[in-house]
């Protein structure tokens, strides 16, 4: 038998140890870059928008998605351990982990208005089978898609090959491809919306912020005599280049003119109320969007986020969720009470201070375990029985009741050997 040493020097493997320089392997398309992230369109990525964007998307993923089954009264029972609740939670796809694929969804929705998401790898083809009457579908890879162009039953959609390591486009029947559509669309991606409004101010700011930092003079000379000739614009057109000469070859950018020749400067800042509709537009946004100042830079109070969460994130959770579960449920899982459902943590927004006192209520009022507050403040859990017990620990038992099952069981035996 083996010894353990000998064992990890037969198994053992270094990544730059064992290759050989004269094997040629084909590993496909390579890139400087990575191709399957999503690249913003429309302009948006040249926006200031992309950073509200950003924000959305990740307190969106800061929400569970889960595969669970629920009992009779549609309430949560359990997890199901499944290929779906795989790439929700743990791997959608060879180069995303779920948190970073429901980013992705949510970026790409915010931009192009809708997304699709496409399920690349499932355990049985759904062209060739009604996979909504069988109870062994699964899925066990996803990708989002853009959708080309739209068609009464299918969709055309450019998804990432993560075999070719190009982006191609293929036709989907409609029933398999989870297509999600903004339900802030009219806010956003409207085409005369508050959004669009304000990228095309911001692009306007900066064109104009361009032109002021060309590196121009915008000098107007005023010659001391008229041009009404040919000849004098010429010899005008001379001693305008003249300068330019003389500026270009200058050191420190000096050049001399004439005592009666006057030279006005141009390049002084416009007023305009460009800033003014910027500020307007963005305060408009925000308001519609259940946005504020203090939500992006961190400073928010618990009021504002549930505003923002009620009236931002769970639109957009809950579209995402509701179109999973009808495309991705079959008709037998959903009777088996097997559904889709984000679950947020509501203890990520409390500040350590007030955790003891939520947590005295908590167990005081038997609605979780010691053992569950302790989990939630990142304690490991207590090897005490009674801490994975749902009782107010203030109070003392009665007399009558027994310390725990077994004890039950026990008083139950002898009384029924009593009895006997």
């Amino acid at each position: 038998m083996e010894s353990g040493f000998t064992s990890r020097l037969k198994h053992a493997w270094n990544a730059f140890m064992g290759r050989d320089p004269t094997v040629y392997r084909e590993v496909g398309m390579g890139y400087s870059y990575r191709p399957d992230r999503a690249r913003l369109t429309r302009g948006n990525e040249q926006s200031i928008v992309t950073s509200v964007y950003n924000r959305i998307a990740l307190d969106v993923v800061n929400i569970n998605i889960q595969h669970i089954r629920m009992d009779d009264n549609n309430r949560f029972l359990s997890v199901i351990d499944s290929g779906l609740n795989n790439c929700l939670s743990i791997s959608a796809n060879t180069d995303q982990t779920g948190r970073a694929f429901i980013q992705d969804i949510v970026m790409s929705m915010l931009d192009e208005g809708c997304v699709a998401i496409v399920p690349v790898d499932t355990t049985l083809d759904h062209n060739v089978t009604n996979s909504y009457d069988i109870n062994s579908y699964d899925i066990n890879s996803m990708r989002t898609g853009k959708i080309i162009s739209w068609y009464p039953q299918q969709v055309k959609v450019q998804v990432y090959n993560e075999k070719t390591g190009s982006k191609e486009e293929i036709l989907l029947s409609k029933s398999m491809v989870a297509i999600v559509e903004n339900p802030l669309y009219a806010v956003i991606n409207e085409k005369n919306s508050t959004m669009q409004r304000l990228i095309r101010k911001l692009n306007l700011l900066d064109s104009v912020d361009e032109q002021s930092s060309s590196g121009k003079l915008d000098l107007i000379i005023q010659l001391p005599y008229v041009i009404k000739t040919e000849a004098r614009r010429q010899q005008a057109e001379n001693r305008r280049k003249d300068i330019e000469n003389q500026l270009a070859g200058s050191k420190y950018g000096i050049a001399y003119t004439d005592g009666t020749e006057r030279i006005t400067q141009l390049n002084r800042s416009v007023e305009n109320n460009l800033m003014t509709q910027i500020e307007y537009l963005t305060s408009m946004l925000y308001s519609q969007l259940g946005i504020t100042q203090s939500i992006l830079d961190g400073t928010a109070d618990d009021k504002t986020m549930l505003n923002y969460y009620n009236r931002t994130i769970e639109p957009i959770i809950s579209a995402i969720v509701d179109e999973m579960k009808r495309k991705f449920l079959t008709k037998t899982a959903r009777s088996q009470l097997q559904s889709i459902s984000f679950f947020r943590d509501p203890f990520k927004l409390v500040p350590v201070n007030e955790i003891s006192e939520i947590a005295d209520k908590f167990t005081r009022n038997e609605i979780m375990t010691s053992n569950e507050i302790r989990q939630i403040i990142g304690m490991k859990p207590s090897e005490d029985p009674k801490a994975d017990e749902l009782r107010n620990k203030n109070l003392s038992k009665p007399k009558d009741e027994p310390e725990n099952i077994s004890d039950k069981n026990n008083s139950k035996e002898e009384n029924q050997n009593g009895e006997l």
